[in-house]
């Protein structure tokens, strides 16, 4: 890969929401992408370790990642640590692990399963955001319910969904990352 093909290089500082470890875009890495919302990349970080993730919104107008522990390992780096990175968009969406519990309900209903195949990675995405995006139990099994009732009307798109909110409730709270 030759660096000059990336949009973005930068140094960030890696730090911690409880246990999981995040590199947070300062805003004016975040306004040369072309959402505020979920974006795809892949590109370098500390100049030799390929990588491929999701940018998250904040909820602020900029973009975070997950760095897990093999990855900080591999690149020698932890909490406090400035790591470079150089980046650019993926052009295709990478397909989303589907939680069990959704992947579950798409069997039952075959209209919603059979959509839910036709729509774009960006799509399940979505709707995988928006499904995760809560804490309570029985607010996640009724968007999974809504979530097969829309699709099964061929609804390509969740409602009313806020896609520059962060939606990993571990590290935000009201769609606002904690850091």
């Amino acid at each position: 890969m030759s660096l000059s093909l990336y949009l973005i290089k930068l140094k960030v500082k890696l730090f911690k929401i409880g246990s999981w470890t995040l590199v947070s875009l300062p805003e004016s890495s975040s306004s040369k992408l072309p959402s505020r919302g979920m974006v795809m990349i892949e590109g370098t970080m500390n100049g030799s370790f390929l990588f491929q993730t999701e940018l998250e919104p904040d909820g602020k107008g900029s973009h975070w990642f997950r760095i897990d522990q093999t990855t900080c390992e591999a690149i020698g780096a932890e909490e406090g640590d400035t790591i470079v990175l150089a980046f650019k968009l993926l052009s295709e969406w990478p397909e989303p692990t589907v939680p069990s519990d959704l992947y579950e309900a798409l069997l039952v209903s075959s209209e919603a399963h059979t959509v839910w195949l036709e729509i774009t990675p960006m799509a399940r995405w979505d709707w995988i955001r928006w499904i995760r995006s809560t804490e309570n139990a029985e607010t996640r099994k009724g968007r999974i319910k809504n979530a097969c009732n829309m699709l099964s009307v061929d609804k390509r798109r969740p409602c009313c969904f806020n896609r520059n909110l962060c939606t990993e409730t571990y590290v935000s709270k009201n769609g606002i990352l904690l850091a």
